[in-house]
């Protein structure tokens, strides 16, 4: 009669025991595998810089047609971005 219940709790405690040993296993795995700084990176500077408007040159170009188009300048936006120095 208990034969069932006991074998039950059994293979569940054993089911729960393993999922979070494998919890526990993928945590450490996740942890290690994070970029580690090699030896010359500890002299690199980082900063973000704004997204800012910068003058663009377009060049003089001709047309298919031959038509000569002068050259001009833009405003063209760069977004924000991180600049290493070392």
């Amino acid at each position: 009669m208990f034969g069932g219940r006991v074998t039950k709790v059994v293979a569940l405690g054993s089911a729960a025991l393993a999922l979070a040993g494998g919890a526990v296993l993928a945590a450490v795995g996740t942890a290690s595998a994070a970029p580690h700084p090699g030896p010359g990176d500890h002299h690199q500077r980082c900063h973000e810089v704004r997204g800012q408007w910068e003058r663009t040159w377009h060049p003089a170009y001709r047309d298919r047609h031959g038509r000569v188009h002068p050259g001009y300048w833009a405003r063209t936006w760069v977004p924000a971005h991180e600049v290493c120095n070392r």
